[in-house]
């Protein structure tokens, strides 16, 4: 499976693009004040302009980077500065996400944020690589490059997000060989604080408390509306499905079926088949992912191609769990089936970069000098 690793990961990724353009067209053509297929179109151009750059991303030598990672993050920080700042911020649902960019209207930072902090990991951990053990370089500076952007993406708001980040951060900084007694008591202390955070803030308390509750009707009314509605799509479509176009939910009931939860109408049209497919798409991803790790020639490939690989599947975790109420509510679209154009491009984007990592990895060492006879030694006894 290893040697086809590229081949693998492509033809997952290509099933769950194909189901969202097929899904964004049963579910946009829904959605009042809008083309009815103006969301099929809209991430239809921007799959073909993820897969122009994600080509280019599996051709470039992306090492060569490796001199300018600082200059990467900073340069990302100031984008998601941005999302702040009037005139240039885009603000949506009480969230500063967005900016205005022309020509492609918005830009979503914390989607590139997603490479360029994985990249500067992958960067710092292969320059200190006899030092990823110690207290400092080992974890205090690689955990500070990805808090940066983490902290300014948790402040707009996309806690999801953050959340996401961090998951991957962990995943990568123990896989490397970060001592444990760093990463744990720090993840408690984090949760804590995120705890004592949450339980002060009515919003998303409010949130909890609905997902703690469902069967309450005025959570089914109120803040919990968008759950319960996806679990009553989820049961309505069974094992088999009601049909492609023939939901019910997505006609009014269930608000974002077009973005965060269009996983509950798959399964409402296509069935449990379907659901069970997305999740078998999510689990090769990972698969292959971990398997172009594991053939990566050097350590900053190894890292990126472990970190590109949890940017995709995390995300899409937390998606589905929150879409079957596993979750709160956090507001993260699934990676190549919701409607988003940076979405879309960034994660063609890392998947491109992965089939170059795993390219590299493959190319056969021809020997330089081969001989061109063989010399047999005998001993005359």
């Amino acid at each position: 499976m290893t040697r086809h690793c590229s081949i693998i990961l492509c033809t997952a990724v290509a099933l769950l693009v194909a189901l969202g353009l097929i899904m964004l067209t049963s579910t946009g053509a829904w959605v009042k004040k809008i083309e009815p297929y103006h969301f099929v179109e809209r991430q239809a151009y921007m799959a073909a302009t993820g897969l122009v750059f994600a080509f280019i991303a599996s051709r470039f030598p992306i090492e060569k980077l490796r001199a300018y990672s600082l200059w990467m993050l900073a340069g990302m920080c100031v984008l998601l500065v941005l999302c702040f700042v009037p005139g240039i911020a885009d603000p949506q649902w009480g969230s500063n996400r967005w900016i205005k960019v022309p020509l492609i209207r918005q830009f979503q930072p914390s989607e590139a944020a997603k490479i360029v902090i994985m990249f500067c990991l992958a960067s710092w951990f292969a320059r200190w690589q006899t030092e990823i053990q110690t207290f400092w370089r080992g974890f205090i500076i690689p955990g500070c490059i990805a808090g940066v952007p983490m902290l300014l993406i948790a402040v707009e708001t996309d806690v999801g997000t953050a959340l996401s980040i961090a998951v991957a951060v962990g995943a990568v900084m123990f896989c490397v060989g970060t001592r444990l007694w760093f990463i744990i008591p720090t993840a408690v202390t984090v949760i804590s604080g995120a705890s004592y955070f949450i339980m002060h803030d009515p919003v998303r308390w409010g949130r909890i408390e609905a997902w703690l509750d469902l069967e309450n009707p005025i959570h089914q009314r109120g803040v919990g509306a968008q759950q319960w509605h996806s679990l009553l799509a989820l049961g309505n479509g069974g094992p088999w499905g009601v049909g492609l176009g023939n939901g019910l939910e997505k006609l009014g009931s269930l608000t974002f079926a077009y973005t965060d939860f269009i996983f509950p109408v798959i399964g409402e049209e296509w069935g449990l088949r379907a659901t069970l497919g997305v999740v078998g798409c999510y689990v090769i991803i990972a698969l292959a992912g971990c398997g172009i790790a594991l053939q990566a020639q050097t350590v900053f490939n190894r890292c990126l191609a472990l970190g590109l690989t949890c940017m995709l599947v995390v995300p899409a975790m937390q998606n589905i769990a929150v879409t079957t109420a596993s979750l709160p509510n956090d507001g993260l679209p699934l990676p190549f089936v919701s409607f988003g154009g940076t979405s879309m491009v960034f994660s063609l984007v890392a998947v491109g970069i992965l089939v170059g990592i795993h390219r590299r990895s493959s190319q056969q060492v021809v020997q330089e000098y081969p001989l061109s006879r063989t010399t047999r030694l005998a001993v005359k006894l």
